[in-house]
């Protein structure tokens, strides 16, 4: 006899626990907390995870490292972009303090969603503060380890 249990396919519903994690630790751990769920290929994992999803069987308890560039793309020297301190004004609350280190989400130009930039330096131009952000994601380039236990699959 074969196994019986439901395996992951395209476009399958899960429920799991992952924890992905850079070098420098873990980014995301459901472990503790309850289980997240999502359906495959709407990308909320990205498609380097998701393929290594399918095919697992239900119960699976996997770890993957995944090469650096692979998860989340190489660094793109191009999202790192200086951003006017009016502009910032605009956007977000006009006494923040910025500082090195800082996670800002902007919103994207359809309003709907948001992105996050990194501040790398606080700055001026010509016009008076700047600050350097890095779009890229934190993860961009690295070596990722995505740890998952497949808890349900439909």
């Amino acid at each position: 006899m074969g196994s019986s249990l439901p395996r992951v396919q395209p476009g399958s519903f899960l429920t799991l626990h992952y924890r992905l994690a850079g070098p420098g630790g873990d980014i995301i751990n459901t472990f503790r907390d309850k289980p997240a769920t999502l359906t495959l290929g709407t990308g909320e994992l990205s498609p380097a995870v998701e393929q290594r999803l399918l095919g697992l069987e239900e119960g699976a308890r996997v770890t993957f490292e995944i090469p650096g560039g692979e998860a989340f793309g190489e660094r793109n020297p191009d999202m790192v972009q200086w951003v006017a301190r009016r502009l910032l004004r605009e956007m977000g609350d006009p006494h923040e303090q910025y500082q090195v280190g800082d996670v800002v989400q902007f919103p994207t130009p359809d309003g709907r969603g948001s992105y996050a930039g990194a501040v790398q330096q606080v700055g001026r131009d010509g016009e008076g503060e700047a600050v350097l952000f890095d779009f890229n994601h934190p993860l961009a380039g690295q070596p990722v380890t995505f740890e998952v236990h497949l808890i349900g699959v439909l």
